[in-house]
């Protein structure tokens, strides 16, 4: 199993091949950063998209939409939820 910094470092390559961010690197994105709004800009389109990485790449998903509101805070949040149920994949 990866540890954190390396799964956020894929996390950033995932997501921006999965919502075509062709215009940013890894190093663009905070590992804190908020990934909507103010911070890397992304919609309720991109969510779905997100929602579709977990499942596909991770083999997880989400119980509620309102979980999600926790687990796309950040890259660090998206890590920790991957992480925290990754345990008996």
């Amino acid at each position: 199993m990866e540890n954190k910094q390396e799964l956020m470092h894929r996390l950033k390559e995932q997501i921006i091949k999965q919502l075509k961010l062709n215009d940013k690197k890894p190093e663009d994105i905070g590992d804190h950063d908020p990934l909507f709004v103010e911070g890397l800009g992304l919609d309720s389109i991109d969510a779905l998209e997100l929602i579709v990485l977990l499942q596909q790449e991770y083999n997880i998903k989400l119980k509620n939409a309102e979980e999600g509101q926790d687990v796309f805070r950040s890259v660090s949040t998206m890590a920790d939820y991957i992480l925290d149920h990754q345990v008996n994949s």
